[in-house]
């Protein structure tokens, strides 16, 4: 089933994302490679692809996992909750309707 997550970011957490996107970005490409990653990215503080040091407010990922308990495992371990990017982040089951 597909997963969304709607993740929050602490204030003025733009340096820790810099710092831990590396980790970040490698744990989504390994969902892309798998085939489990529908779409990825960071919701901008302003509306700039590039916000510069606005910075982001959080992030959207939605992927499929085999079910809730794998899809928290994997939320779980992610490296920008683990230190401090996120503030929270919401699991929900999503739908694919389009396209």
């Amino acid at each position: 089933m597909w997963y969304a997550i709607w993740a929050e970011d602490h204030p003025n957490s733009l340096e820790l994302r810099k710092l831990h996107r590396p980790a970040h970005l490698s744990r989504l490409q390994a969902l892309r490679d798998a085939g489990r990653l529908l779409l990825a990215g960071p919701l901008p503080a302003i509306d700039l692809e590039e916000p510069g040091e606005a910075g982001f407010l959080g992030s959207l990922i939605v992927a499929e996992f085999p079910d809730r308990e794998a899809a928290q495992r994997w939320l779980d371990a992610e490296p920008y909750l683990l230190q401090g990017v996120y503030a929270r982040a919401t699991l929900r089951p999503f739908r694919k309707t389009l396209p």
